[in-house]
This record gives structure tokens, C-alpha cells and sequence, in this order.
């Protein structure tokens, strides 16, 4: 009896870090995301700015002057399946984009309040609080209605989507960090600031903040689309899931396909990278072990 309990004992921690069914599906549809973003040039069946007024508002699996469209067409007859194919490239990379500005630009904060502390540290925090307290998605407004709509300022105003999150992350684990014995030991060898930050401080919470980024990169992905789909995003003749969406609003009643299907691949993106994102935070997290 006691031999089958000690033996079954280990068990417990790699069966809680085994993908379920549900994060193996996440992760599939994630790696067909990218797949799709990777090789849109190649994929995309026709020119995503194609238009055939002939064929507008064609239903999915339509044939039309030999072409079939097999998730119709839009109301200027441009073929929604090609515009998707671009669409999720644009979203993903800008969401991509976003994510990783915040990540840097939030840990570079999070580790200067941790080394230098006193001051600098309240007042990077006070900008922290600052940040939380005002919605991501009002600020982005306001300075877009201040400064005007292009591609650079777009980018970074999705970046300001959870880069506190990364600063209070990185401040509190470098504070614990550096007063490990290791710390102590390597600073005592004569181990400048530097070399302790890249070489031992950063590695040691690289895994806690690829996790944060993934939990960060759903809402993202969901302020970039928010944002085209109020018209101040991705402008035509460009494309992206939010600005398919939006232009998609006024025909849901006689053409459907035309917001449904980028509405789908937005949630299925976002839950999925939700998803993997719980998973890993249970990996590479010890203290989330869960009843």
C-alpha cells in the first residue's frame, strides 16, 4: 500500500503540466495562425485588393466568371478569403509588435525601479498607478484624435496595452532575485551592474515575462482591432480583422461572411492565445498549482 502511494506521488506534477486536448487545439490553431501570416503572398488565391463589382456580395462557396469564392465576396466584390489571409498577417504582426515595445519598454522600468530604488523607484511607480488607472483604449483615442492617424504612431499606441504589467512583474522578481545568495556572490567577484542585469538577473526572469506576454498579447490584438474597427486603425486599402469587421457591420442582415468570418478568426485567435497563455503560466509557474 504505501509502496503504490510513493509511487504514484510524482506523477502528479507532469500530469498537471500535460497539454490537455483543449490547449493542444489552441496551440494547433495558433501555429495555423502564423503558418498563414508567414505565407499569405502564397496563399491568398487572388490580389486582396482585387474588385469585381460583377460579383459583389457573392455568398461563400460561390462560383463566379470562374473564380470561386469560398467565403463570397464584399460589397466592392473583393474576395474575403484573400482579405482574411492579409488581414490576420496585418493583425498579427502589428499585435506582435505591440507586445514586444510594451515588454521591453515595461521591463526596462521594472528593472531600473528594482536597481536604483529611493526616488526613482516612487516615481516610476506613481507612473505605473497613472498608466492602470486610464483605459488603453481611451489614451489611444485621445492622442490619435490629437496627433492623426499613421502606421508608426499606431503601432505604439497598441504597445501601451499592459506595459505596466510588465513593470510591476520585473520590479518585484528583481528585488527578490538580487538579494539571492548567487547575486551577493557574483557582485562580490566584481561583477558590474551590467553583467549581473543581461547575465544573470534577466535570465532567470525571462520565462515569468515570456508568460506575462502571452497572457498580455490577447488584449492587444483586441485594442488593434477595436481600433480599425472604429476606423482609426489599418486604413484601406490596407486590411486587418478589425477594419473587416467594421466595414462588415452595415451588411450583416444580406451578406453575413463579411464580419462573421473575421469576427470568428479574431475570437478563436484571442481564446487560443488565452488558453496556451494558462498553460504555460501553469508550466513555468510553481505557485500555481491548482486544486
Amino acid at each position: 500500500m504505501s509502496a503504490v502511494g510513493l509511487s504514484s506521488a510524482p506523477a502528479a506534477p507532469a500530469a498537471r503540466h500535460r497539454m490537455s486536448p483543449v490547449v493542444m487545439l489552441s496551440a494547433g490553431f495558433l501555429l495555423v495562425v502564423v503558418v498563414v501570416a508567414l505565407l499569405a503572398d502564397w496563399l491568398a488565391p487572388l490580389p486582396y485588393t482585387a474588385q469585381n463589382l460583377a460579383a459583389r456580395l457573392k455568398p461563400p462557396l460561390t462560383e463566379a466568371g470562374g473564380t470561386t469564392y469560398w467565403l463570397g465576396t464584399d460589397q466592392l466584390g473583393r474576395d474575403i478569403l484573400s482579405r482574411m489571409i492579409f488581414a490576420v498577417r496585418t493583425s498579427i504582426l502589428i499585435a506582435v509588435m505591440g507586445t514586444l515595445i510594451g515588454a521591453v519598454f515595461g521591463t526596462a522600468l521594472g528593472f531600473l525601479a528594482a536597481r536604483l530604488r529611493g526616488f526613482v523607484d516612487q516615481a516610476i511607480m506613481m507612473l505605473v498607478d497613472a498608466q492602470a488607472a486610464i483605459p488603453a483604449l481611451f489614451l489611444a483615442l485621445t492622442m490619435l484624435a490629437f496627433f492623426g492617424n499613421n502606421i508608426v504612431l499606431f503601432i505604439l499606441l497598441v504597445s501601451i496595452d499592459g506595459w505596466d504589467r510588465y513593470t510591476r512583474l520585473a520590479r518585484g522578481l528583481v528585488i527578490s532575485e538580487q538579494e539571492s545568495d548567487y547575486i551577493n556572490a557574483v557582485e562580490a567577484l566584481g561583477a558590474g551592474p551590467s553583467r549581473v542585469v543581461l547575465r544573470h538577473l534577466l535570465p532567470n526572469i525571462a520565462a515569468a515575462l515570456v508568460v506575462q506576454a502571452t497572457l498580455n498579447f490577447p488584449g492587444t490584438i483586441l485594442l488593434e482591432t477595436s481600433l480599425s474597427f472604429l476606423g482609426l486603425g489599418v486604413q484601406p486599402p490596407g486590411t486587418s480583422l478589425g477594419l473587416m469587421l467594421g466595414e462588415g457591420r452595415r451588411y450583416l442582415l444580406n451578406a453575413w461572411w463579411i464580419a462573421v468570418f473575421p469576427g470568428l478568426t479574431i475570437f478563436l485567435t484571442t481564446l487560443s492565445m488565452s488558453l496556451f497563455g494558462d498553460w504555460l503560466r501553469d508550466r513555468f509557474d510553481p505557485t500555481s498549482e491548482r486544486n
